[in-house]
């Protein structure tokens, strides 16, 4: 977000003054050139931006509620207790609650060897982190929900029927699937209006954007909260309508998988390809390194959710990667995929 530009103080301050208080504003009319209607409006002579105040809805949040305790959903968490919120994250997993506590510790102990935060902020933020495993009581005072589950449109649906069913009225359910259609997901409730997307990039804590996604029914008010809540957040929030893979994916998964067919057709191998494009396209990471950190299980449900959605064989995965994810092999969180991770 740009910020306004400042003008400088100096001579000629006084006269800016007083033609300002003479002529305070003026009256812009402008005829529109397809109906020809003349539409007129006032404007600052001076053309002064004015501050909009705090959107009342994100200062009145205080408790968050984050569906799922696996990579992402640990993530959101962190993110939303550092910045304040008490946030209850839910699984029906004890052990991947315990699990997901742990990557919040290790990553804030991170921080703090950077020296990003300091230990009392450390403290802080995971006393504002609570768990639970039961839906039901974690969102029975909820201000604001976010689900972040396996990328699995039946598990979606229920969690969204659940949320709507116990969540307090008014109150807005966000998705953070990364390719699932979210008006398919609002159908799933009675406040479609309300269900909105929020997509985190992967690690949460360190990337700075989230694709803010419209489904067919969400309000404009509804939007523009959740774009204030992700800058509260230290996020860049970018705001894309309801299409297969949003913006994000959309682009990057047909690279990946055309890197995987790369691979598969016997063209280089893994490490070579992921250097040329480390090297001739300046990607911090190769294609094939990177759908290992992603997870070759979500890379896949991404690109069959946009073969079904679109119906171009532009989109359809690669053999390559529907064996990998058959023989359990899922990348960095299974130990192996393109590469061995011990």
């Amino acid at each position: 977000m740009q910020n306004p530009k400042m003008t400088s103080c100096g001579l000629g301050l006084s006269e800016k003054v007083f033609s300002l208080a003479a002529n305070e504003r003026q009256c812009e009319t402008k005829a529109c050139p397809h109906t020809g209607l003349v539409k007129t409006r006032s404007r600052n002579k001076t053309d002064a931006k004015v501050l909009k105040p705090a959107n009342k809805k994100t200062t009145k949040m205080k408790n968050i509620v984050v569906v799922g305790a696996g990579t992402m959903g640990n993530g959101i968490a962190h993110v939303f207790a550092m910045t304040g919120y008490e946030t209850t994250l839910v699984d029906i997993s004890e052990e991947a609650l315990e699990r997901a506590l742990k990557t919040i510790d290790k990553n804030l102990d991170r921080m703090l060897k950077k020296e990003k935060i300091t230990p009392e902020d450390k403290a802080a933020t995971l006393q504002r982190i609570h768990t639970s495993t039961s839906l039901q009581e974690a969102t029975a005072q909820a201000d604001f929900a976010v689900e972040a589950a396996t990328e699995r449109l039946d598990l979606k649906l229920k969690i969204f029927e659940d949320l709507d069913q116990y969540a307090p009225q008014g109150v807005i359910l966000a998705s953070n699937t990364s390719s699932i259609s979210i008006t398919k997901i609002a159908s799933a409730t009675r406040r479609p209006e309300r269900v909105i997307g929020m997509h985190f990039m992967n690690p949460v804590p360190v990337m700075k954007l989230v694709e803010v996604i419209r489904a067919y029914g969400t309000t404009d008010e509804v939007t523009e909260t959740v774009m204030e809540l992700a800058k509260k957040l230290g996020k860049t929030p970018v705001e894309v309508n309801d299409y297969p893979g949003f913006v994000a994916n959309r682009i990057l998964m047909p690279m990946i998988n055309e890197a995987i067919y790369t691979l598969h057709e016997g063209v280089a191998g893994a490490e070579e390809i992921d250097t040329v494009m480390k090297l001739g396209m300046a990607h911090p990471m190769g294609p094939l390194q990177l759908a290992d950190f992603i997870g070759l299980d979500v890379c896949l449900s991404i690109l069959r959710v946009m073969y079904e959605g679109f119906g171009n064989p532009k989109y359809a995965p690669c053999p390559l990667l529907v064996n990998m994810v058959t023989a359990g092999k899922l990348g960095r969180k299974s130990g192996e995929g393109f590469y061995s991770y011990e």
